[in-house]
């Protein structure tokens, strides 16, 4: 099989992250196969029709829908790499039923898309996108890891359907893969490895992407928080690094198991805001933080419970990244960049919908 000729299978690409390894593919030569939700939502799936224009016969889209078994083995067919990327993700506080809106969508998918696995003699990898969220619930949790440092050897044991629902969702779904992936008969067809990205930041390559941590920025972009943040801190990350890791773990033979993709040290909210505010130049951008007492009582109005504030705020922690930079190569690029960046695009979605 020549290079030329290898296919892999992007699920969810019109997302954030899987959009972006898509064109990874591409620029790399590969074909690949992209499901998305409807292929009618042109505004939604423009920038890859862009890349089907780009690339002629490169890039076949598909309809395929996470809930609904079977709906991803005509896309599977002859692919060698399974890159399951789709998954729902919601802001926390705007949750109402856990199980159903989260947990469910993300066993189901992550089931359906392993299914078609097993019935697809040509897979022989599936690099599956899961979260930092399912080594840890909440902040705190690090604290008791060894050297109170978030490594890829925890799963998130703190989380349940109702507190950290989100979380709770990605640990139960990579859990279901890996239990999946262990119930083969030896020797084991596919091999899985997991991308275990922190807050995911960084251009979007969608006019309309919904990623829960583009939100996040788009409240301090868009001067919601002018009174300050509250003392939250993030392992955070480009999203170009998160698409790279990506298509490595399919290039190089010994990736292996999980790979946390993030800074090796958390990043305060605070930090990102003055970040912004250099590059923006915008007084409507906070430099300042909000006393953890103000930002206790108004929990209740943010959706936030006392139980998370007390887990969360003002805790910070190291990260090891080590396996990402020696097994695949990451380069983590420098926050500022990946901050302007990310304005840049924040900036020309908001003039195409002004």
């Amino acid at each position: 099989m020549t290079v030329t000729e290898k296919t892999s299978l992007v699920t969810g690409a019109s997302g954030f992250i899987a959009s972006h390894v898509v064109q990874q593919l591409l620029e790399k030569g590969e074909r690949v196969n992209a499901t998305v939700r409807s292929t009618k939502n042109k505004k939604k799936i423009q920038h890859l029709l862009d890349m089907q224009e780009q690339r002629p016969g490169k890039l076949n889209l598909y309809e395929a829908d996470l809930l609904e078994a079977g709906s991803f083995e005509a896309p599977m067919q002859g692919c060698s790499v399974v890159y399951h990327i789709a998954s729902p993700f919601f802001i926390e506080n705007k949750i109402r039923d856990g199980q159903k809106e989260v947990v469910e969508p993300a066993l189901k998918g992550t089931q359906h898309v392993l299914d078609a696995v097993q019935k697809c003699e040509t897979v022989e990898l599936v690099v599956l996108t899961s979260s930092v969220a399912a080594v840890f619930g909440d902040n705190a949790d690090v604290l008791e890891m060894k050297n109170k440092t978030l490594s890829a050897e925890y799963f998130n044991t703190t989380s349940s359907v109702t507190h950290n629902s989100y979380p709770y969702s990605k640990v139960v779904a990579e859990k279901a893969a890996w239990k999946l992936y262990e119930q083969q008969p030896k020797p084991r067809r596919w091999k899985l490895v997991t991308i275990n990205p922190g807050l995911v930041l960084g251009p979007s390559l969608s006019r309309t992407s919904e990623s829960g941590s583009l939100s996040l920025l788009d409240q301090l972009l868009s001067g919601q928080l002018l009174l300050g943040v509250p003392d939250l801190w993030f392992g955070v990350v480009d999203v170009r690094e998160v698409a790279t890791a990506h298509v490595r773990a399919a290039e190089f033979p010994d990736s292996h198991g999980r790979y946390i993709l993030a800074d090796s040290k958390t990043h305060g909210f605070v930090e990102l805001a003055r970040i912004l505010r250099s590059i923006t130049q915008s007084s409507q951008i906070p430099k300042n933080k909000l006393p953890n007492a103000l930002v206790r009582m108004s929990g209740p109005f943010l959706g936030l419970s006392q139980k998370w504030l007390r887990q969360n705020l003002g805790i910070p922690f190291d990260i090891n990244n080590r396996p990402s930079i020696d097994d695949l190569n990451i380069v983590y690029r420098p926050l500022e960049e990946t901050l302007a960046d990310h304005y840049q695009s924040w900036k020309s979605a908001q003039a195409l919908s002004g």
